[in-house]
């Protein structure tokens, strides 16, 4: 096979939603940590490769913080009242 025939690998903006609702949190809240810098994630390929690396490691341990604050809070909220949540 030839690099013209193969097809082109796609980018994670470009593929299929996710089904898991914490990595479409994720992608959601590195998104946003991109658009309050002035950035798009669908742009970022544009941009200097280390600038687009740095941007995604600052939006990336953002978005890692926030996903662990919200489940922190739903853990707390759901031992409040009488359960536990699966690990």
């Amino acid at each position: 096979m030839t690099t013209e025939e193969r097809p082109k690998a796609e980018s994670p903006t470009q593929a299929e939603p996710m089904s898991d609702p914490r990595a479409q949190l994720e992608k959601a809240l590195i998104a946003d940590y991109l658009r309050t810098r002035g950035y798009e994630l669908e742009k970022l390929h544009e941009l200097p490769e280390e600038l687009a690396k740095q941007l995604m490691t600052e939006a990336s341990t953002y978005a890692s913080a926030r996903l662990a604050e919200v489940e922190a809070r739903a853990h707390f909220v759901h031992e409040a009242h009488g359960g536990t949540l699966p690990l």
